[in-house]
């Protein structure tokens, strides 16, 4: 025991830890004791506190930075355990990101002292600590700290430090045994399936992953997370300078919400082998009663969509169809060709949803009315058809039979209603069907075009079963005049929806590229003018050729134009939509973001979310209807609720990752939180009164 009090008195440390400091960071050596027990372990911690906006590095520093170190200089006999590294935050700086800490963190050790130690002597810690602080630039860190500590027999009271140090230890990573994970690479991307335990009743919010391996995966990338009955998986894209795929992964998984529910453990170790992808992915196959309970919901919401303002100005005309197809006695023919479309439609839908997502793009339903050229062909393809009612021009009676408004309307025709319904349906979610399609897009995808199908079908079923049923056709009115005058109606209704698509192409891509489409519609009218007049069956076969042909030009090259002008803007105006903090509808609204969520949540204050985009009818709906009212506008205040708009009209990985883990795929989408911390949030109806809003916000206060 000699060596020891030699050692104690050789070492010049002084009686209580001294800070040493950088240019931005202060360390010191802190102990959660004030005394040390012979034989018995106790933590101490490297307190880094940095200046504000400075930070410094977890063990893995992510796209740049270096992590802190802490080598012990103690005599022999002590024993120092390694760091144990609190969970990290994400450090965005695009395109790059890192793994550190901001404020002040505590590095974790613990001591094991010696069962020889005799009271009344001191028991000297030494540790030379280096770091990396940085706010845009960096510098290095460094210093000696130390930390002497008396012995006695019987421990006394904790330090003043033991509450920030047991706080630390609260953020280490734990190992919860009945949460079975699971790894695979794919295609340039890294898979993590957890499955949760069957007494886990909790919220499963966002998950973040933070590998302990360098060059793993993309620190910057977004971390697409897919919540499924039994648990989730968890996307992340492979580094692109990584060179090998190692055999085991290693990590942190971070979940707010908790591993054993609500205000329990944050963070759980990752250390998994990596398995074949199909054994990972088909692990936890969709459950029957689950499956079927999606399904059902679709085709309800399916049917729903019918009457949905997306759908119902193609649908309208529609009817027209059927009062011409119900004469010929072979109206079943139609309705199958129409759900056929229907069909193909929402297969094609699915399997590029699929497809992308697969690629890791945070996409759902209505994707592509993200898409300005998308919105461009749309425009032109409904602005025709419109003119086409109206009686501009007729290309035979093709065009007409397009919208299965003309006579003896072909199987074509009818096919394309059914596509053409499909791709304006788009933009509304009907009651049941989010739910339903935030399942399916979780699921392996047989399991999810099933869902699709269904969705498909309940749209069809109407036109089915009354194409099916000729005794159901004694009620759909006769033909007559009164045909001519609904069609020119019906155009009205798509010259409506072609200026609200224009309003979202404007919001996307600005009033430039509005202008484009604007200018390329005034072109596509002048074509079908001349198509009209001069290229009807009546005309000379050389007068009508040259209309068709000079028409076929004008509407290809005014495409062609805008297409390129509205790439070109939206190119320029790229980024996601951002909120502002302004009124609408006399409600004043805070750009949504997950941090601002979990630090209203945090400070107990009530939320609402608006998951909405300019494109989806139903939102539009929802605001004029619930929020403008003056009942509705009262109950926010009088409940202190913060209001937050999610505004998905264009692309956002950050909205896209909050909806999936709502189970939710596309807007609308409205949340509440409520005072209580940790409370689950309330998910509202897709469709909105006054009344419902009041109601749940009644029953959460």
């Amino acid at each position: 025991m000699f060596w020891f009090a030699v050692g104690f008195a050789v070492l010049t440390v002084p009686v209580a830890a001294i800070p040493v400091r950088s240019a931005h960071t202060e360390a010191e050596l802190i102990s959660e004791v004030r005394s040390v027990q012979p034989g018995r372990p106790f933590w101490v911690a490297l307190r880094l506190k940095m200046d504000p906006e400075w930070h410094t590095y977890w063990l893995n520093p992510g796209d740049s930075g270096t992590a802190t170190t802490l080598q012990w200089q103690q005599p022999a006999g002590i024993q120092a355990g390694p760091l144990r590294w609190p969970y990290p935050q994400r450090i965005a700086a695009p395109p790059l990101a890192s793994y550190g800490y901001e404020g002040t963190v505590y590095l974790l050790s613990e001591i094991q002292a010696p069962a020889d130690l005799k009271p009344g002597a001191k028991l000297a810690l030494r540790a030379k600590a280096e770091w990396l602080e940085c706010k845009v630039e960096c510098l290095p860190g460094a210093g000696t700290v130390a930390l002497e500590l008396p012995v006695q027999a019987e421990a006394t009271a904790p330090s003043v430090h033991a509450d920030a140090i047991a706080a630390a230890r609260g953020r280490l990573p734990v190992t919860i045994a009945d949460w079975k994970l699971r790894a695979a690479v794919q295609e340039g991307q890294l898979i993590l399936r957890a499955t949760r335990p069957e007494w886990f009743a909790g919220e499963i919010g966002p998950v973040t992953f933070f590998p302990e391996q360098d060059l793993l995966i993309e620190p910057a990338a977004p971390q697409v997370l897919e919540v499924r009955p039994d648990g989730f998986l968890l996307k992340l894209k492979r580094s692109a300078v990584s060179t090998a795929t190692p055999e085991r992964i290693a990590g942190v998984l971070v979940a707010p919400a908790g591993w054993r529910g609500a205000g329990s453990e944050q963070a759980l170790s990752v250390r998994v082998a990596l398995e074949p992808v199909a054994a990972v992915l088909s692990a936890g196959a969709p459950d029957l009663a689950g499956l079927l309970v999606a399904v059902g919901f679709a085709f309800l919401g399916g049917m729903i969509l019918n009457l949905m303002p997306c759908v119902l100005p193609v649908l309208s005309i529609k009817v027209l169809g059927f009062v011409q197809e119900a004469r010929t006695g072979h109206a079943w023919r139609y309705g199958l060709a129409f759900t056929a479309g229907v069909l193909a439609s929402f297969w094609l839908l699915a399997g590029g949803l699929l497809l992308l997502r697969a690629g890791g793009e945070q996409l759902g339903w209505g994707f592509q009315l993200q898409s300005p050229p998308f919105l461009v062909i749309l425009c032109a393809v409904l602005f025709l058809f419109g003119l086409n009612l109206f009686g501009i021009f007729e290309v035979g009676t093709s065009l007409t039979r397009l919208g299965g408004a003309g006579p003896a309307g072909g199987l074509g025709g009818s096919f394309f209603s059914g596509v053409l319904a499909t791709t304006v349906a788009t933009p509304c979610t009907a009651p049941f069907m989010g739910s339903a399609l935030g399942y399916a897009l979780t699921q392996p995808v047989w399991a999810a075009l099933l869902v699709f199908t269904a969705l498909g079908l309940g749209m069809a079923s109407p036109y089915l079963l009354l194409s099916l049923s000729p005794a159901l056709l004694r009620f759909v009115p006769k033909p007559g005049a009164w045909m001519e005058t609904f069609k020119q109606a019906m155009g009205f209704l798509l010259m409506g929806t072609v200026v609200w698509l224009g309003w979202v192409l404007g919001l996307q891509a600005g009033v430039s590229a509005l202008a484009a489409l604007l200018a390329a519609l005034v072109v596509l009218g002048a074509a079908a003018w001349a198509l009209g007049k001069w290229g009807h069956m009546a005309a000379p076969a050389p007068t009508r050729l040259t209309a068709r042909v000079l028409a076929a030009l004008g509407i290809v090259g005014a495409l062609g134009v805008a297409l390129v002008g509205v790439e070109q803007q939206s190119a320029a105006s790229s980024g996601p939509t951002q909120a502002t903090a302004t009124p609408s509808e006399g409600i004043r609204w805070e750009a949504f973001s997950p941090q601002r969520v979990a630090a209203l949540r945090a400070a107990g204050t009530p939320v609402f979310i608006d998951f909405t985009a300019a494109w989806c009818l139903s939102c539009q709906v929802n605001e004029r209807v619930a929020f403008s009212s003056p009942q509705v506008r009262e109950a926010f205040a009088r409940g202190g609720f913060v209001m937050l708009k999610a505004d998905w009209t264009k692309r956002d990985a950050a909205i896209a990752q909050a909806l999936a883990q709502f189970g939710r795929s596309g807007v609308p989408l409205y949340v509440l939180y409520g005072p209580t911390a940790g409370a689950p949030p309330r998910i509202l109806p897709e469709v909105l009164t006054p009344d419902i809003i009041v109601k749940a916000l009644q029953e959460l206060s």
